[in-house]
């Protein structure tokens, strides 16, 4: 089988894990990626987030596992005939990865390449885009998720102690795969008339989208912020007789069954305003004590036999034995020594490349030289005008909740025809989580969450639970290019649309499914939301404080399985456009968990290191921490924080210098990253004394501009006061029919020559196409008048009207 990238070639122009990963996830699928590093190499190669000792001439695993397949050129800034060898690579290569932490960022800019070659698609990948008020300011993973609002996230935490951000380098993980994702969407359009494009991608904005829950829609839409204090998931991880065990409720059913599960069907009170979290948390006590008595595996068997979504809690240790992963092969030994995950998809029929050892440095630089081409001529004529590459496709988009719709969302602010099927039964979940009183009219319409994820899309509704909605939904699916599912297994069988029975209504039709936990193993058929995914794939383990269970990131796991499902249909696209044929992808969203969190089980296996939670602090700077300040919140509390992240001994010297030197910062064990380690804990209490007294804003305003990454912990709702995402247009405002006009988030990048606006239409009233889409399959509006009253289309929640003519 030939890899669906085999010819592409890619050169990797970047350092650190978000670049390293976008250009692994375009490797596996078969492009010649030429990673280009200066004389000392990539600082990654050096990297172990235990600390562990790498060894003189050798690499770090995680190295390895983001570099395995790629070739290495190495280049010396300071040589004339080395830049000119890396001009050639860029004119000969089809797209090109840059960040600014690569050693040779300063010799090559992403606008000039894009304009000196214009079939170029080039990303550039950097804290806060390209341009705007803040793009050379200094930025970590940890001070974005603080501007963010990922670091309060959507509750996370507790009250009564500092927010906490989530663990393991996330934000990079994640913008890595919206990199891969978006320079896989602009080739795809570079079919088309020969242009490529300059890709300015904002980890900022690839981690709003990432950990955090649309807050902005939801406050403007509703006038009010989703959470308005931290408190845990209840019970989410939970101590049990003989370890940790993970149980969540996302729909009012699963809180009753689990009330009924524990013992306490008095709990049940169908008639309250309480949302669910509210009604778990008045009796979080009594059902933590009941659950310290119970064994995991006895409440997880409970829990399957209830529906109620639950996993034990993985780490880099234990998720490798898990029987669900093992059954599955969810992890392959590394060539260079170590367990990795497997690819974080399946695509039937189509070739991805196995694990393979990462390039010594300098391994294929004088390959590499000697083989170089010749520029790749301009485009013969101008950009086509249609600047959106998924122009012509048609997606039926069987999905709901958040990890499926935000995955045919971006198709459909990308060009394509995105159909979204709900039924008068079962409307997308997203249309019942607001909070929206049935009383309210038209009530189904307000959710912020599901206007946020649906803008841009048809809207049908048809039961398909019946032989008329089922026959209409062969008939759409005939007409379609592409169909996204995800639901648990099971649904899809019962309806008896699996991959066989849609091929046959379509040959060359790709069929996305998107399950929970995957088409097989033990845990196929256990309903997954978010945090559960989270749970099991060890993005939990690393969140919160070492001396409690972990908190769970409630957030992370169905965007991530988004983008991620975006890339393996990007690759099962271009495996259609060469041969012709459609596949079937299995993109389960355990799978990319399992990715994103692949450094626990790297660093383990490679050194028997087990990665621990510490509150706010991380492998990659000291001190880092969150530090109170004077000022009080809009809900009238002295809960307002500042992110500081001290990652060189450069960045130290200066946040000494701001502060005004004192006596304490100047002990020399502190002028290095060991040192500061030591001593984090008496740190601490030195920039908490000095925060104390001080504004945000003006801590910013003294150590921002000082070039010491900082950042003031926003609200979520907040967002579209930061400068920068008002610059660069990432909100922009949407009217409805039923809704008040409201900002909406975009996509993590901005375009030299692609669409100047993502959001086209509104999210569809439910059903609200459902004439227009069935006139086009051919019904007369007798037909579509008959199909209403049987129930079998509608525009209003209600119960079935069954007919099984």
């Amino acid at each position: 089988m030939t890899a669906p990238l085999e010819g592409y070639t890619v050169l990797d122009l970047t350092s650190g894990i978000a670049g390293g990963y976008a250009t692994k996830l375009i490797a596996d699928g078969g492009a010649d990626v030429v990673k280009v590093e200066a004389p000392d190499g990539d600082p990654l190669r050096r990297w172990s987030a235990s600390g562990a000792a790498i060894e003189p001439g050798r690499h770090g695993a995680l190295f390895s596992f983001l570099a395995g397949g790629k070739r290495s050129v190495v280049v010396d800034p300071g040589l004339d005939d080395d830049l000119d060898l890396l001009d050639r690579l860029a004119g000969s290569a089809d797209a090109v990865v840059w960040s600014p932490e690569s050693a040779l960022a300063q010799k090559v800019s992403p606008r000039e390449l894009y304009e000196r070659y214009p079939h170029l698609v080039v990303t550039a990948i950097t804290p806060f885009g390209l341009d705007g008020p803040w793009c050379d300011r200094a930025a970590t993973e940890f001070t974005l998720q603080a501007w963010s609002g990922g670091a309060i996230g959507i509750g996370r935490g507790v009250q009564d102690r500092a927010p906490v951000t989530i663990g393991g380098q996330v934000g990079e993980w994640l913008t890595g795969a919206y990199a891969a994702a978006m320079t896989l969407s602009f080739l795809t359009r570079r079919h088309r008339d020969g242009h490529g494009e300059l890709i300015d991608l904002s980890k900022l904005e690839s981690q709003i989208l990432g950990l955090t829950y649309y807050p902005v829609t939801y406050f403007e839409m509703l006038g009010r912020p989703w959470r308005t204090e931290r408190r845990p998931t209840v019970p989410g991880v939970a101590q049990a007789a003989d370890g940790l065990v993970a149980l969540g409720c996302g729909t009012a059913q699963q809180w009753w069954d689990l009330c009924a599960m524990s013992g306490h069907d008095e709990w049940i009170d169908e008639t309250t305003e309480l949302t669910i979290t509210e009604q778990a948390n008045l009796h979080a006590e009594e059902l933590y004590a009941w659950l310290r008595e119970q064994r995991v595996d006895d409440v997880r068997d409970l829990a399957s036999a209830f529906r109620i979504p639950n996993s034990p809690v993985g780490n880099g240790e234990n998720v490798t034995r898990m029987d669900h992963f093992v059954e599955r092969g969810s992890f392959v030994h590394h060539p260079d020594g170590f367990t990795a995950p497997n690819h974080p998809y399946r695509l039937d029929g189509v070739a991805l490349r196995p694990p393979t050892a990462a390039p010594k440095l300098g391994a294929h630089t004088d390959a590499v030289r000697a083989a170089t081409r010749a520029p790749r001529p301009a485009p013969a004529g101008p950009p086509a005008r249609d600047r959106l590459p998924f122009s012509g496709l048609r997606v039926l988009d069987m999905t709901t909740f958040w990890a499926g719709p935000s995955c045919t969302h971006i198709l459909g602010m990308l060009g394509a025809e995105v159909i979204h099927v709900e039924s008068t039964v079962r409307p997308d979940g997203t249309r019942l989580i607001a909070g929206i009183p049935a009383s309210e009219e038209q009530w189904w319409e307000r959710s912020p969450i599901f206007s946020a994820l649906n803008t841009n899309k048809l809207g049908i509704t048809l039961d398909f639970q019946t032989e008329p909605g089922r026959d209409l939904l062969r008939r759409v699916i005939a007409t379609s290019d592409v169909v996204v599912e995800n639901f648990t297994p099971r649904v899809i069988d019962q309806i008896g649309l699996d991959y066989d029975a849609v091929r046959a209504l379509r040959d060359d039709i790709i069929m996305l499914r998107m399950p929970g936990f995957g088409l097989d193993g033990p845990w196929r058929d256990n309903p997954a939301f978010a945090y559960i995914i989270e749970d099991a794939s060890g993005l939990s383990w690393l969140t919160g404080f070492s001396d409690r269970t972990p908190f769970e990131p409630y957030s992370v796991g169905d965007p991530n399985a988004g983008i991620h499902a975006l890339t393996a249909l990007l690759l099962a696209l271009e495996h259609r456009r060469r041969t012709g044929q459609g596949t079937l992808i299995e993109a389960a969203m355990v799978d990319a968990a399992l990715h994103i969190a692949a450094e626990q089980v790297i660093e383990f296996s490679a050194h028997g290191a087990l990665l621990q939670r510490d509150g706010n602090r991380g492998p990659t700077a000291a001190p880092q921490g969150l530090y109170r300040t004077v000022d009080i919140d809009e809900f009238g509390r002295p809960d307002s924080w500042v992110a500081i992240a001290v990652g060189t001994d450069a960045q130290w010297e200066a946040l000494r210098r701001v502060i005004g030197d004192p006596e304490w910062a100047s002990d020399p064990e502190l002028s290095t990253h060991t040192g500061r380690r030591t001593h984090h804990d008496r740190i601490d209490k030195e920039l908490a004394t000095w925060c104390a007294p001080r504004s945000g804003d003006e801590i910013v305003e003294t150590l921002w501009p000082a070039g010491v990454p900082v950042a003031k912990v926003m609200q979520p709702h907040r967002q579209l006061e930061l400068e920068q995402l008002r610059h660069r247009r990432f909100f922009e405002f949407v009217g409805h029919p039923v809704n008040p006009a409201a900002a909406h988030s975009t996509l993590p990048v901005s375009l030299a020559n692609g669409p100047k606006e993502f959001h086209r239409r509104p999210a569809p009233l439910l059903g609200e196409h459902n004439h227009e889409l069935l006139a086009k399959l051919g019904l007369g509006d007798d037909e579509i008048t008959a199909l209403a009253e049987h129930g079998v289309i509608g525009t209003e929640p209600g119960a079935a009207k069954r007919v099984t003519r």
